[in-house]
Order: structure tokens, then sequence, then C-alpha cells
């Protein structure tokens, strides 16, 4: 499944896909031109799932506890936090 197919998919199925390529590669029973397919494929999935953890990263931190316990979203100002 190519990279661009994956990113319609959910962070676990890229991370599945990667995983799988991984262990191909590891593996080392490749052939060449496979393994740099491969190889590309997994820089492409690797860049998916980081944007997806940042994306999900921001959510989580527009998060606040208020005074009273509940929860609420706060607007964040664009700038992503370090």
């Amino acid at each position: 499944m190519s990279a661009k197919r994956q990113q319609k998919g959910s962070f676990e199925e890229a991370l599945r896909r990667l995983e799988e390529i991984v262990r191909q590669l590891e593996e080392g029973e490749v052939p060449l031109d496979r393994a740099m397919n491969l190889y590309e494929e997994g820089i492409e999935l690797s860049k998916v799932c980081g944007e997806r953890l940042r994306s999900a990263e921001l959510r989580l931190k527009k998060l606040s506890k208020s005074a009273e316990g509940s929860f609420e979203v706060k607007e964040m100002d664009g700038e992503a936090e370090e």
C-alpha cells in the first residue's frame, strides 16, 4: 500500500505498515530495487505518523482544567509550544 493511500487511513494502519517495512528491510532478503522502494515508502509513512502525532499533541495542549475541575477547550494562538 502506498504512503499516499496511507494518509487517508488511521495512524495505527500507517504505523503497522511502517513496522512491516522495517521488518522486511531488517531481514535483508529484499532485492535492492524493492528495498529502495520500501525505504522511500517508510520515510513517507514516518512523516505521516509524525504529523499525526504533532496534531494530536496540539489538540491535547488545547485542553485545560478549570478551577472547578472540569476540562474545556482553549483556543491556541496558532503557534506550537515546545
